[in-house]
């Protein structure tokens, strides 16, 4: 890295340097056995340079090849893409513990293993199809750049997966569970998927209307995506935001609060700098219902005379390989704050409902508006606090804004989800198309 710092710093006004590599490890049940084990070791980096306000960026994975990855950095100036921002020079704030020694003595077997106990323990409490899948992840990631930044960070990162598949669909009831090393799945969350699932065996057809919907974290990245999109720097920027003149009024519930908190290192995947280098910190979007403000990366930050934010990721919602993104505003450790209700609380305060435990389609609708339609896959209907079975070809509609205008309580529980980290949340006057 050094090397080519050093080369870069005689062809480029700034240069940055971003590495990864890491080792990986996958396991796959289907059907409550084995089907897949995957193994993968990667290492690579990539290249930022600015030129006359102009950005170049180039990535590889043969580590010799400086020259051509310079080159390449160099050529993709002509491209015309403005970089009015300067890299940071500043280290991070604090140390964080990102990484278990455990995970080293993780091997596929382990997760094979666990993978099998978490099979068995549903199959024994349910009569569908079981799905479960198990993950290690030892990565490490240095960025350096040509202002004198040179920061480094390892990470850990285990988790598993179980699902209870409906029959005749690929619906499932499902859970995820995170640590930094491999620790057995708690029984709670299985037994809170057994519930549930055992309680969709019958089909049901109720009526449409407006009711009450208790979205889980799984269907969580509907309502996510929405608010990620309003809150972010970008979209303002670009005159996208329906939180653009909203700073400090009450959008929301007073019973919803958003943090994205990077530093809280008693979970996996904590950072203490972003992946531009800049240092992250506890930000908090909402706070009662009231909007606090935007989050931003190097470039949107400078476009709209702010101070970053430390949420310039190399990301996409699907997934990507890192090496290959530019950084851009995200929010890598969105949390939306639990509340004090158990799930069987939150089932009980329906009179009429339903249980969305998985969302299809979160990407249509207009986004940039809030605008969401998804199809429920699966949900569970319930009258009178009792779930009364599963609900087929359903649809559940509605405008973020308005949605979480009408939160009625959220659960004690949060849980990883695609998206961050959610709790359920109970929400009402929903749309609910049968």
């Amino acid at each position: 890295m050094e090397k080519l710092l050093e080369m870069a710093a005689k062809a480029a006004d700034q240069a940055e340097v971003y590495a990864r590599e890491g080792r990986s490890s996958e396991v796959v049940f289907e059907n409550a056995e084995l089907h897949d084990i995957k193994g993968e070791m990667a290492s690579g980096l990539s290249l930022r340079v600015i030129k006359g306000g102009r950005l170049g960026f180039a990535h590889t994975r043969n580590m010799k090849s400086r020259e051509e990855l310079l080159a390449n950095a160099l050529a993709a100036l002509g491209g015309g893409v403005e970089a009015l921002f300067d890299f940071p020079s500043k280290p991070p704030k604090a140390a964080l513990k990102t990484f278990d020694p455990g995970i080293e003595g993780v091997s596929s077997a382990d997760l094979v293993e666990e993978c099998g106990r978490l099979t068995g323990e549903l199959k024994a409490g349910t009569r569908g199809e079981i799905a479960a899948g198990a993950y290690s992840f030892d990565g490490t990631l240095r960025i350096a750049n040509t202002r004198g930044l040179d920061v480094w960070a390892r990470a850990s990162e285990c988790g598993q997966r179980v699902g209870a598949i409906f029959p005749g669909s690929a619906c499932e009831i499902g859970a995820v569970f995170k640590a930094k090393a491999l620790a057995p799945a708690p029984r709670p969350m299985l037994d809170q998927v057994c519930w549930l699932f055992n309680a969709g065996q019958r089909a049901v057809e109720p009526p449409g209307g407006r009711m009450k919907v208790l979205f889980m974290p799984e269907a969580m990245l509907t309502l996510a995506w929405r608010v990620m999109h309003g809150a972010s720097a970008r979209s303002v920027y670009e005159k996208v935001s329906p939180l653009a003149d909203k700073v400090g009024e009450r959008v929301f519930s007073p019973e919803f609060t958003v943090t994205d908190d990077a530093t809280d290192d008693l979970r996996p995947g904590a950072r203490p700098f972003d992946d531009e280098g800049v240092s992250t910190e506890r930000l908090v979007l909402v706070e009662k219902g009231v909007f606090k403000g935007f989050y931003n990366d190097l470039n949107y930050a400078k476009k709209l005379g702010e101070q970053p934010t430390g949420h310039g990721y190399r990301t996409a919602m699907w997934g990507g390989d890192p090496l290959e993104l530019k950084p851009f505003p995200w929010l890598s450790h969105l949390r939306f704050e639990p509340g004090k209700k158990t799930l069987r609380e939150l089932v009980a305060m329906m009179d009429r409902g339903i249980i969305l435990c998985g969302a299809l389609g979160p990407h249509s609708g207009n986004i940039p508006n809030g605008d969401y339609s998804v199809g429920v896959a699966p949900g569970l209907y319930v009258e009178r606090g009792e779930i009364l079975g599963r609900v087929k070809d359903a649809m559940v509609s509605g405008n973020v804004y308005e949605t979480l205008k009408n939160v009625v309580a959220l659960g004690d529980t949060p849980a990883p989800a695609m998206g961050g980290l959610f709790p359920p949340l109970l929400c009402d006057n929903v749309s609910v198309t049968c």
